[in-house]
């Protein structure tokens, strides 16, 4: 009998945020591989019908250290000897764990965490680190974009939703400040905050170069991304980014701010990065990047050395080899 794991998701698909993106890809990876689980994602537990009969997993997987909390308590009290995964989100590492005593407490539960990016680990407690492993995240490659003649927009794309952590407002207030002629600036994500999507709707009215697309499909989100001259994540806070690595595989370089979530995913040395909450420099990039083209290509090398990293099969057999060995 096939050993029964349960990913325990927050998000759910209707969210199509980087958390349900992480539990849905982990799903596929887990069931399909020789010799796969039977896998399941819920938004809690336990939930009625893993109450039924022997369905309790053997394994829980818990995105979110405070908002999968209860969860992952009532499997722990419930299965004490059974293991179980938590995999820490950027609002875990960067917020959560230093002041929600549900989240703190997550950490000492777990059988195992992961981090989304090595940067992470400098704000675990040392007690923690022989319990966490990093596993980058992954996205299939697509064939980069092949422009014919001179395109008359150069197009920077934001994807997140309108929510602070992400910081919607530097990009909004770059779109105001930049100078190329061609620079246009499109922002893919639902409204999560109301004001937020009332100050997207103010500067698409006042600003041509500035259109919010609100949320779409994710397969619709990348292809729109892959025909874009470059992303920009202006985000205050984030534990390795889905965008980033869709960005990378796509042969789109990325503007980053300079975040330690950031950092651990795009490397210490890259040039790509301004200060985090700084519109003018934000701005200052998006003109360079599409006016200098020494500088773009510096990017987009920077980026692809990076790609192999986030390559499908390398995430799978990591997460293959940490369940593997935690269900042995």
């Amino acid at each position: 009998m096939r050993k029964r794991i349960l990913i325990v998701s927050p998000a759910g698909a209707r969210d199509n945020n980087g958390n349900w993106q992480t539990a849905s890809r982990w799903a596929r990876f887990l069931r399909a591989a020789a010799g796969g689980y039977d896998v399941r994602i819920a938004g809690h537990w336990p939930a009625s019908e893993e109450l039924v009969g022997n369905e309790h997993p053997d394994l829980m997987i818990a995105l979110h250290a405070r908002r999968s909390a209860a969860s992952l308590a009532a499997f722990s009290a419930a299965h004490p000897d059974r293991p179980s995964v938590l995999v820490l989100t950027g609002t875990d590492l960067y917020r959560d764990i230093a002041s929600a005593p549900e989240a703190a407490a997550s950490l000492e539960l777990a059988g195992a965490l992961v981090l989304l990016q090595p940067a992470g680990l400098a704000l675990l407690p040392p007690r923690f680190h022989a319990k966490a492993r990093v596993i980058y995240q992954s996205a299939p490659s697509l064939q980069p974009y092949r422009r014919r003649g001179t395109a008359r927009f150069a197009d920077i794309c934001m994807v997140g939703h309108l929510r602070p952590e992400k910081d919607p407002l530097a990009f909004i207030r770059a779109a105001g400040l930049v100078q190329h002629p061609a620079a246009r600036l499109i922002h893919i994500g639902a409204a999560l905050e109301p004001a937020l999507g009332e100050a997207a709707i103010a500067a698409q009215a006042d600003n041509p170069r500035y259109r919010w697309l609100g949320p779409l499909p994710h397969a619709a989100t990348r292809q729109r991304l892959k025909r874009c001259h470059a992303m920009a994540i202006s985000s205050a806070m984030e534990g390795g980014a889905n965008v980033i690595i869709e960005a990378v595989t796509s042969g789109v370089p990325v503007l980053a701010s300079d975040i330690s979530g950031n950092r651990g995913m795009l490397g210490a040395d890259y040039a790509g990065y301004f200060a985090a909450g700084d519109a003018a420099a934000l701005a200052r990039m998006i003109d360079r990047c599409i006016g200098d083209a020494g500088f773009d290509a510096l990017l987009r090398r920077q980026c692809a050395a990076r790609a192999a990293l986030f390559a499908p099969a390398t995430e799978q057999a990591a997460l293959r080899e940490l369940v593997d060995n935690l269900l042995t």
